[in-house]
């Protein structure tokens, strides 16, 4: 894909923000393609951190007892997912360094419940890579998010991913109407 100089503006290092969404080891673990899906995810932080671009991590949060969501519940026993089923579920998959932001949260939209936007807007953040698991589900809710409030979603297709790959699919098809749709060699190129 060549990428023209309107699409560079919005890729500027200075402007753009890395958000890596739930990549946990209960996650990680059922996608359809951890491989590759972990060596894309992992060039693009490097070349994020080589060109100074902020890196966030989501990590799924839930709250206590009867304070979390009945329907998340619902919806976690439906997909048969249980925090429990891999040693050291809710433990980042990639380790977060010096600099990070480690950002919890416990719904499928980066920008409820946090104080995600403050920190972007304060920083002048305009765009939001997004990379992590799963497409379908808070990658897509938050890109809806961020677009409805002014900032470039950017999906990189190969560097988020699903336990469901139509699903993944379907998403990526959902979305390229409301997002950038980009591959990680194509962001890291453009940063070179």
């Amino acid at each position: 894909m060549e990428i023209d100089n309107e699409l560079r503006t919005i890729l500027d290092p200075a402007k753009t923000a890395l958000l890596v969404w739930d990549v946990q080891n209960m996650l990680v673990n059922r996608i359809f393609n951890p491989d590759q899906f972990l060596a894309n995810t992992r060039n693009v932080l490097a070349s994020a951190k080589a060109n100074k671009v902020p890196v966030i991590f989501s990590k799924i949060t839930p709250l206590s007892g009867p304070f979390e969501s009945p329907v998340r519940n619902y919806f976690f026993r439906k997909r048969q997912f249980q925090v429990n089923q891999v040693p050291n579920g809710l433990d980042l998959t990639i380790e977060p360094t010096e600099g990070d932001i480690v950002m919890p949260k416990n719904t499928a939209s980066i920008f409820i419940g946090t104080n995600f936007e403050m920190l972007l807007r304060n920083a002048g953040i305009t765009t939001i890579l997004f990379t992590g698991i799963a497409t379908e589900f808070g990658v897509e809710s938050s890109a809806r998010d961020a677009s409805n409030r002014g900032f470039f979603p950017v999906i990189l297709t190969d560097a988020v991913s699903s336990y469901d790959q139509e699903a993944h699919y379907r998403s990526l098809a959902n979305m390229k109407n409301l997002a950038i749709l980009l591959k990680s060699e194509e962001i890291i190129s453009l940063w070179e």
